[in-house]
């Protein structure tokens, strides 16, 4: 019964807390009330940790969207970091789209110029989306988890010792509104003075100011103690600011890495694929002779291979013998640039596709070089790379 009646009086005096709460901030909306402002100080804090707490979510929320464009894998993987369970492992684009090619290029064979390219191509993009796991899972470690850390934990403990505050400000200035109105009803009782002191009511005012004196002091303890705790933790956000600066910069080294593995990978590619002109002929006879549509007439498809091998290697000839027939004479010739090639030494003269070049042969040079000249530059050029022009 006595633990009833605790109870009892404890909501009471909670609920008498909440409402004198709630006039004096209506009372403070509506102009009738005086309001304690925060130290010029506390207030710049305040500020400070709002705009971090703002800008920390967008930066975040970006971050994530960078890292996984999809929504529906990032809503998946919420819902599992919720749950405390592993998301299950997902092929992410690159690599798909590398077995994808890996999977053209055996179709169309590996022994075939474009198939090898496509697989070639194919094992790239599977290493650049193995980088782009690593990526996902160091910033995800390094950056993402301590800005998250800050939303969820140190600025809830912020928001909720300067929700205390605002409680304590407001008992404070309900205790200023009561140690008001009781002075001035002492000193309107103290004014009329109708009777002996002892039978009227400036003997049960006086008690009620110095009761309510009592109150501001106590009330004005309380939100001096609560407002040091909560400039305390403010002061923080220097120090938040110093561990996000950190974080940042692992984050910038992991991007750095990241870009540098999927150039040195793309540099790799672009070397292996240098072979891709000298076999571009030969590419084109297989490709031609192996994707005629078998029927019942194999004497048709057989003499069409026979005529388009011809054709081919009359092609073959013919531009030999003009490379030949221009390496054994002392004259020029132009020639159209079938690739982009970049120079490997400053002898050799860079290309870019479909430009039109003069080339001739000096004693001495090796039989695939040829010299070049596009106005006043000139150097060696892969003669893989050219077609004479009539």
């Amino acid at each position: 019964m006595n633990i009833m009646d605790f109870n009892m009086k404890k909501l009471a005096a909670d609920a008498g807390t909440f409402l004198s709460r709630a006039v004096q901030f209506t009372e403070e909306k509506l102009g009738q009330a005086e309001k304690t402002e925060l130290d010029a100080h506390l207030e710049n804090l305040l500020c400070k940790a709002e705009c971090t707490k703002l800008w920390t979510e967008k930066v975040m929320k970006q971050t994530e969207v960078l890292l996984q464009p999809n929504p529906n894998a990032r809503m998946e993987e919420f819902v599992y970091e919720k749950l405390d369970r592993k998301a299950p492992s997902r092929v992410n684009n690159p690599e798909l789209l590398g077995q994808h090619m890996i999977d053209a290029g055996n179709e169309f064979g590996p022994g075939t110029a474009y198939g090898n390219a496509l697989i070639k191509c194919g094992e790239t993009e599977k290493r650049i989306g193995g980088a782009d796991r690593e990526l996902i899972q160091t910033a995800a470690i390094n950056f993402l988890t301590p800005l998250r850390n800050f939303i969820e934990g140190d600025y809830k403990t912020i928001t909720r010792e300067r929700k205390l505050l605002q409680n304590k400000r407001l008992d404070l200035d309900a205790a200023k509104t009561r140690l008001k109105k009781a002075k001035v009803a002492e000193a309107r009782a103290a004014q009329l003075n109708l009777s002996p002191p002892e039978d009227n009511n400036i003997m049960v005012w006086a008690e009620e100011v110095t009761k309510s004196e009592q109150e501001v002091r106590i009330a004005q303890s309380e939100f001096d103690r609560q407002a040091e705790i909560t400039r305390l933790l403010l002061e923080g956000i220097s120090s938040t600011h110093a561990h996000h600066l950190r974080c940042l910069n692992d984050f910038v080294e992991a991007q750095m890495t990241y870009y540098a593995q999927c150039y040195q990978y793309m540099l790799d590619l672009q070397k292996q694929l240098g072979s891709f002109p000298s076999t571009f002929l030969a590419n084109n006879n297989q490709s031609t002779t192996t994707c005629i549509p078998s029927s019942s007439n194999t004497t048709a498809a057989a003499s069409s291979a026979s005529v388009t091998a011809s054709l081919s290697s009359l092609s073959n000839v013919a531009a030999t013998t003009s490379f030949g027939e221009l390496k054994t004479s002392s004259g020029s010739r132009k020639a159209r640039v079938l690739y982009d090639y970049d120079a490997a030494n400053s002898t050799e003269l860079s290309l870019l596709a479909d430009e039109v070049i003069t080339v001739y042969s000096i004693p001495g040079m090796d039989s695939d070089w040829l010299m070049g000249e596009r106005g006043n530059q000139k150097g060696k050029v892969p003669i893989t790379y050219l077609e004479l022009l009539n």
